[in-house]
């Protein structure tokens, strides 16, 4: 494998111990993380890295997206549509996701519903040379850990998806780099 081809595609990784969400739901129903390497002189702005891997998915994504917010929305369901609009005052967003901490090497995503409640944690390497995207899922009830059972492939997929495709787009470089 060349390097070049490292740095486009993801890897499925151990749950770093040291990510904030990595602890947050005792026996999670689902946990689990995906790296990419990034490139040197990649920017070290966390929302900056966090918003290109996920403001901006695959047309795929949209479509499984927006079939997802058909079928659940009427069972009271957030929608992801619904969620991008949010409301004045909201917290801020990347995409969908809700941003409840951002840190110098990490930020954390997610969303809570009647169902389940999510974060997403987008940590930077020590050593800055890969990023690391962990999802904990705590569910609620049996309609939460069926869904998570159907969606956990599609889930696997956006998330290297993402990564991946920001990747390949060329990650945005530090400042005078």
């Amino acid at each position: 494998m060349t390097n070049h081809h490292r740095l486009h595609k993801s890897r499925r990784e151990a749950l770093p111990s040291g990510a904030r969400v990595a602890g947050l739901y005792r026996g999670a129903f689902l946990a689990d993380a995906f790296a990419i390497d990034l490139p040197p002189g990649a920017t070290r702005d966390m929302m900056a890295l966090v918003r290109f891997a996920f403001e901006r998915p695959a047309p795929w994504v949209n479509a499984l997206l927006a079939l997802r917010d058909r079928l659940v929305g009427g069972f009271g369901l957030k929608t992801a549509s619904a969620l991008r609009a949010g409301t004045p005052g909201d917290a801020p967003r990347v995409g969908f996701f809700r941003v409840y901490e951002t840190h110098a090497n990490e930020v954390v995503l997610g969303e809570d519903d009647r169902h389940l409640d999510f974060r997403v944690s987008v940590m930077r390497s020590g050593a800055g040379d890969s990023l690391t995207a962990v999802t904990v899922v705590h569910c609620h009830n049996l309609f939460g850990r069926n869904y998570i059972r159907l969606i956990a492939p599609f889930h696997r997929l956006v998330v290297r998806s993402a990564l991946e495709r920001a990747a390949r787009s060329g990650w945005p470089a530090e400042a005078g780099a």
